[in-house]
């Protein structure tokens, strides 16, 4: 697999990344076995780039992620987690999407700067793991003040001291992360994590971030390129985020797959390599929940698609 720099981090990532959310156990338990030989495919892919939290399954996907990965040469591979959650006993801010979280402990929100620090060392705790290569502020816009203050000044010093490579943000919304990136200048993210916000669905990014990053130097780490999942399957049941999917939605979707089908590409392949045709994007971040799955993703990235069809795309054709 395609290895890229990552913007001005000095970090070198694949192109195509794993997102450890779904073997956290959203929406649907993931045994421990399939979870492992997920990251295990991965690795014989040549994924070298994974995303994890502390929120995702309050430690799951964490402890997963170090089971799958310690051991491996650490010097090949990117590990990303983010901060902005504590995992605690009675830990306040559930989330109903995961399936098995453990027994007694629950999220609190806390961008604090001793918060920030505790919550960084409890992940490598968890992983028994020696270091995080991308430490993501995760949706900064629950407590922008605290974030952009007190949880940035524990990430510079850590940053500052070695201990992880890059700061960045992990976040839905792009106008947040532009408005941060305009108000920390030199000393704010090196790279950014964007689910949702640049897709063949949601450009949104495009309006004010992506210019910014390509002028900042700052890579941008595209997530949540298939919506959801609406691009996947729109027949049966709502995606995620969708309490029922608008017709409007359904019949854009539905012109993108009569232009897929006229250049004979499929739509998973194209909602992926999307987000590759901007500069600041050098990678994509894909969850997956088996072999199967990431094994797909991987000749989805590797589908040749032919200029003609982006050119179409974009002007609507």
């Amino acid at each position: 697999m395609r290895m890229v720099e990552l913007g001005r981090t000095g970090l070198t990532v694949s192109r195509l990344g794993l997102g450890l959310a779904s073997i956290g156990g959203m929406f649907s338990a993931v045994p421990q076995a399939q979870a492992v030989a997920t990251i295990d495919r991965a690795w014989e892919l040549g994924v070298r780039l994974f995303d994890t939290a502390p929120v995702y399954g309050y430690g799951l996907s964490e402890q997963r992620a170090g089971l799958a990965l310690r051991g491996r040469p650490r010097a090949e591979f990117v590990l990303c987690s983010k901060v902005g959650r504590l995992i605690e006993p009675g830990g306040p801010d559930i989330q109903p999407i995961w399936a098995e979280p453990p027994a007694g402990l629950g999220p609190r929100l806390d961008y604090s700067y001793g918060a920030v620090l505790r919550s960084f060392e409890a992940s490598l705790e968890r992983m028994g793991i020696d270091r995080i290569d991308i430490l993501h502020i995760h949706d900064p816009d629950l407590d922008y003040l605290t974030a952009s203050t007190e949880a940035l000044r524990a990430l510079s010093e850590l940053r500052g001291r070695g201990t992880i490579r890059a700061i960045s943000l992990g976040v839905n919304h792009a106008n947040v992360a532009a408005r941060f990136l305009r108000e920390t200048g030199p000393i704010g993210p090196d790279c950014i994590l964007l689910a949702g916000r640049y897709t063949l669905l949601d450009q949104s990014g495009a309006d004010e971030l992506l210019p910014l990053c390509e002028k900042l130097g700052v890579a941008v780490l595209a997530a949540g390129v298939f919506q959801g999942g609406v691009l996947a399957d729109t027949a049966a049941g709502a995606p995620h985020g969708y309490a029922r999917v608008p017709p409007t939605l359904l019949r854009r979707i539905d012109g993108l797959r009569e232009l897929c089908l006229a250049y004979d590409v499929p739509l998973l392949a194209a909602a992926l390599q999307f987000p590759l045709t901007h500069p600041a994007v050098p990678a994509v971040v894909v969850g997956a929940r088996s072999p199967r799955e990431i094994t797909e993703a991987a000749a989805w990235l590797d589908h040749d698609i032919p200029k003609r069809f982006w050119a179409a795309l974009r002007s609507g054709v």
